[in-house]
């Protein structure tokens, strides 16, 4: 039998446990509406990849500062704030599925 490397296992096990959160989500990608809140549908970004700017299911746009604070005051569904290098990190609510993960959503 050939023993796998730490990369070979990690990735079999990432790669289960993103399989199992789509499964436990009748197949979705996309995560259920959260009493009535809003989403983030879309995203902008700048020349460095960093988003920007924000498009919400509700059709408005909001630059980052504004979706930090709409997330802050619960707002806003399936993202969460930290604090890390001196400032607030707007992110996705960490469900083991890439595709709806914030950087990967389509942009406007």
């Amino acid at each position: 039998m050939k023993e796998q490397s730490f990369e070979e296992i990690y990735a079999a096990y990432k790669n289960a446990g993103e399989q199992q959160a789509i499964e436990d989500n009748d197949g979705s990608t996309t995560l259920p509406d959260a009493s009535g809140k809003e989403q983030i549908v879309a995203v902008r970004k700048n020349d460095d990849g960093d988003l920007i700017a924000f498009k919400t299911s509700a059709g408005r746009e909001l630059d980052y500062v504004t979706a930090l604070q709409d997330a802050k005051a619960g707002k806003l569904a399936h993202v969460d704030v930290f604090h890390k290098y001196g400032r607030d990190i707007l992110r996705s609510e960490p469900d083991g599925i890439k595709e709806n993960n914030l950087d990967n959503l389509p942009t406007f």
